[in-house]
């Protein structure tokens, strides 16, 4: 479903991120005593009664410095703002009312959003009252006492917040893609999620380590909607500090097993590095569908061949994801990328799709008729009774024979390329799940066993 949006704005470190956990009711957002550590703008989930919406966490408004990501973080709160039904301003109850919240309310005044005033760490109810007394200066209506951390007061700004929100019966059902942009820090992930938004969704910059959060972005093409999900940069463990990086890439790894498509960014000017080979490695192993992304294509001189010189180099690293489309663009020009997203209904229409039975067996038939099951030493040869898919996000297939050990690692490659090639799994791991025969006696006998019982 299209959810509603809910932006979250205020100052640095008043609790916006504690409290969009607090609403998510998870611990997504990153938390850290340090200024500036949500830059991005970052979508969440949530609820309240019988309304769904996203809840968007921006990063702390300051409106009189210029100075490194500030003028961003603006840019980032307004874009917020502009798709959102309802804004939730929070201020900080301990603090008091600041300058800085005065400036932010004024801006607000002239927003077309209802907004709502959350006093936050007013964790006494007794003192929470007199804690929000003050905030009616600045012209937003009732100020609610809260705790992000603990909950309380939550409750009654939720209940006035509903109010603008459309009911669920309202919302219309889609047929989301998620996809989530993974890389090494600076191979320009940040630039391809703005070259295929088409605005500054995040913040671009040469410095490494500028996306800290893995942030969401809603794209709709025709009838097609996508979940945009850009992330950290992911470098190698022993040059992560524990703190805001070491949560980013957390993070990062939950994008990766949320996302139906990874968009693998890598720098052609580095090719395939080490770190490279170990991301790869963890998006097959949580099954995702892949699209190889070379960025940085217009840095290369180019002669007759140069791009299959360079798909050479790379599939001879990463020959592990052969199957995967790869394509060369510079998110800088946009060279190319509006064809990224063609790749990715491919990629996802494969790693969703089911196939009969009688369809796989039909595969499996013509294989073995061209190329049979190796023998052992001992004359012994291997058989495959039948094969069915049993899930699917990857494609997942049992294959019954008489002996797994019998069918070596050649033929087992020779399998999974007559079923990409018979069935068209484009772009999407193919997982093949070898189950001997005392396997199956053996859960026939559990069956049996069961049904005594």
């Amino acid at each position: 479903m299209k959810l509603p949006i809910v932006a979250v704005i205020g100052r640095p470190n008043v609790g916006k991120s504690t409290f969009v956990n607090r609403l998510a009711g998870d611990q997504q957002a990153i938390v850290h005593d340090e200024p500036g550590i949500t830059r991005d703008r970052t979508y969440r989930p949530s609820f309240w009664r019988d309304r769904d919406f996203q809840i968007v966490d921006t990063g702390g408004l300051v409106f009189d410095d210029d100075t490194e990501f500030l003028p961003m973080i603006r840019q980032q709160a307004m874009a917020a703002l502009v798709e959102a039904v309802a804004a939730i301003f929070v201020v900080d109850g301990q603090f008091g009312l600041m300058d800085g919240d005065r400036e932010i309310a004024e801006w607000l005044r002239r927003q077309s959003v209802p907004v709502l005033l959350a006093v936050n760490k007013c964790e006494s109810v007794e003192q929470g009252l007199a804690q929000a007394a003050e905030f009616w200066e600045l012209g937003l209506g009732e100020p609610y006492p809260i705790s992000a951390i603990h909950g309380s007061g939550t409750g009654e700004l939720l209940d006035e917040l509903v109010t603008h929100l459309p009911s669920t019966d309202q919302l219309v059902e889609d047929n989301e893609i998620k996809v989530a942009i993974i890389g090494r820090p600076n191979v320009g992930k940040s630039s391809l999620l703005n070259a295929l938004t088409g605005e500054e969704r995040s913040i671009v910059s040469p410095v490494s380590g500028t996306t800290r959060d893995a942030i969401d972005m809603i794209v709709q093409r025709g009838e097609q909607t996508y979940r945009l999900i850009d992330t950290a940069g992911i470098r190698r463990k022993k040059n992560v500090d524990y703190g805001a990086e070491f949560f980013s890439i957390n993070r990062a790894f939950k994008a990766i097993r949320r996302s139906d498509v990874v968009l693998f960014v890598i720098d052609v000017l580095d090719g395939v590095t080490e770190q490279d080979l170990k991301l790869a490695g963890r998006i097959i192993d949580e099954g995702r569908a892949v699209i190889l992304i070379i960025n940085k294509w217009d840095a290369i001189e180019k002669e007759t061949g140069t791009i299959n010189q360079y798909k050479k180099e790379i599939l001879s690293r990463l020959y592990f994801m052969e199957w995967a489309e790869m394509i060369f663009v510079s998110a800088m020009t946009g060279q190319r990328v509006n064809k990224i997203l063609d790749l990715v209904d491919v990629a996802a229409e494969s790693h969703r799709r089911r196939v009969s039975t009688s369809v796989i067996n039909e595969v499996l038939e013509e294989a073995v008729g061209w190329h049979s099951p190796p023998t052992n030493r001992q004359g012994k040869q291997g058989r495959i009774y039948y094969g069915t898919q049993v899930s699917a996000q990857p494609p997942t297939i049992a294959l019954f024979v008489n002996e797994p050990k019998r069918f070596n690692d050649n033929y087992r490659r020779y399998i999974d390329r007559q079923f990409r090639d018979q069935l068209g799994f484009t772009g999407t791991p193919v997982k093949l799940i070898w189950r001997g025969k005392k396997m199956r006696e053996l859960e026939r006998g559990a069956n049996k066993a069961t049904k005594v019982k």
